[in-house]
């Protein structure tokens, strides 16, 4: 029976708390939280199941209706051989002697879930490698052919280069604790519940490996130099951050020209970045140097010089933000290649419920150094558009002493438009969108308020 503490956490507390076991790299912890949450998510299902009146006489429809989807035969098989197999007085044997494995259609529908929930996963390249160790990638990306004459030996050859990347080098466990209740509910429930824990196990250390990960026992992040020289066996270093004091047009340019070749120094299209950023630095940072107001008073957040995802993760370090290609970055999960859920008696923390693992693995890594760019935002200031204007010589002195006019206002009196030059004043008007009358600065004051007045209205 689980504790009392572990009955009052919620879904959240209980990935939170497998998420903290994970940097702890203590197994014995990471099983317990793992399986606590695991058994949170159960809870859920078993309620959810409880509270649906005879859910044996449900369609699929109606099923689907209420969040459970229908599974395929070769699905539905699976299933109720784990069933079968659990229910079996020796599961261990019984699981070990199954001729089904785990169908590839259960852990895409996994993917598509933290796609939906999560919008780094949805951004980069993220392959389902089950079955496969070793993942084919071009070092180069675009490859030019050889023009010669049809007869001539070829001189040269492609001048892509491919490696083969090691999908395989880090595994997750994911534990599963099911009491017999569960099996009651059949297929469909299971698979809810075994996709459920794996998409939570997945995703408590993806977002961290990809973003930050060192290379030494999990992925490679976003925001580590990949061609830095470092020891066999040592986390990559980090790349050194782009300090920026704003997202002006020339000065989000020249971080986005880096972007723009590959490692071998070829120019590539940039067809839209993301720009990933811890949470407390978005509403501190990014927010204000990136949002503006509108003449009808509304606001524009994320506004760029070039079109760009704002993602918050709280993996980001603060002070830091991630400028990229999204598609640049692969990360590969899947089942190992038997694809089975094994019995495990290692862990006796859940007396009522017998335990299960499936086992996860996978890697991740940028497909080159130059697909990523990290930025030191500590410094950056929030946005104020202004409206420029050039004076004539008569009155360059006046001009000179109010240079540049704030635009975010969205109520100016007539002494705050007097101390404005007639220029000034125009300008400001064409920014709001309002349409003046007049022959001297008096009437175009009373023709601006007037303007002010009825867009308010």
């Amino acid at each position: 029976m689980k504790s009392k503490d572990v009955e009052m956490l919620t879904r959240e507390e209980l990935a939170q708390k497998f998420s903290d076991a994970l940097k702890t790299d203590d197994p014995e912890q990471v099983a317990q939280a793992m399986a606590e949450m695991a058994d949170g998510i159960q809870q859920e299902i078993l309620q959810k199941a409880k509270d649906m009146a005879a859910v044996e006489q449900m369609d699929a429809q109606a099923l689907s209706a209420r969040g459970l989807r229908q599974l395929t035969s070769e699905e539905k098989k699976y299933y109720e051989k784990v069933i079968g197999a659990m229910r079996s007085d020796t599961p261990k044997q019984a699981l070990a002697n199954l001729d089904v494995t785990m169908p590839k259609t259960i852990i895409e529908s996994v993917f598509e879930d933290l796609k939906r929930d999560h919008p780094l996963l949805a951004a980069i390249t993220f392959t389902d490698t089950t079955y496969m160790t070793e993942f084919v990638l071009n070092k180069n990306g675009k490859q030019k052919a050889v023009w010669g004459a049809i007869t001539a030996e070829i001189t040269k050859e492609l001048e892509g280069e491919f490696e083969k990347f090691d999908v395989v080098l880090n595994s997750l466990t994911a534990f599963l604790p099911v009491a017999k209740s569960m099996l009651d509910l059949g297929a469909t429930w299971l698979d809810s519940y075994v996709r459920e824990v794996l998409k939570e196990a997945m995703y408590a250390g993806l977002e961290e490996g990809i973003v930050c990960g060192t290379g030494v026992d999990m992925p490679i992040g976003m925001m580590k130099d990949i061609e830095a020289a470092h020891a066999d066996g040592e986390a990559y270093p980090d790349k050194e951050a782009i300090a920026v004091s704003s997202f002006s047009a020339d000065i989000y340019g020249a971080i986005l020209a880096k972007l723009a070749k590959s490692r071998n120094g070829r120019p590539r299209a940039v067809n839209g970045v993301i720009m990933i950023v811890n949470p407390v630095d978005y509403f501190a940072k990014i927010m204000p140097a990136t949002t503006i107001q509108r003449p009808d008073g509304t606001f524009a957040n994320n506004v760029l010089p070039y079109p760009t995802t704002v993602i918050q993760c709280e993996e980001v370090p603060e002070g830091k933000a991630i400028v990229g290609i999204a598609a640049k970055y692969f990360m590969g999960i899947g089942t190992s290649k038997d694809g089975v859920i094994e019995y495990d008696d290692s862990y006796k923390f859940l007396q009522r419920e017998r335990i299960y693992a499936a086992f996860l693995y996978g890697n991740g890594k940028p497909l080159d150094n130059n697909a990523f760019a990290v930025l030191d935002i500590s410094a950056v200031q929030p946005l104020t558009y202004r409206v420029e204007t050039v004076g004539s010589a008569a009155g360059a002195a006046a001009a000179a002493s109010v240079e540049y006019v704030e635009v975010e206002k969205t109520n100016y009196t007539e002494d705050e438009l007097n101390a404005l030059t007639v220029a000034q004043i125009e300008g400001l008007a064409a920014f709001k969108g309002y349409t003046l009358t007049g022959s001297n600065k008096a009437e175009k004051i009373a023709s601006f308020i007037e303007a002010q007045a009825a867009a308010q209205a």
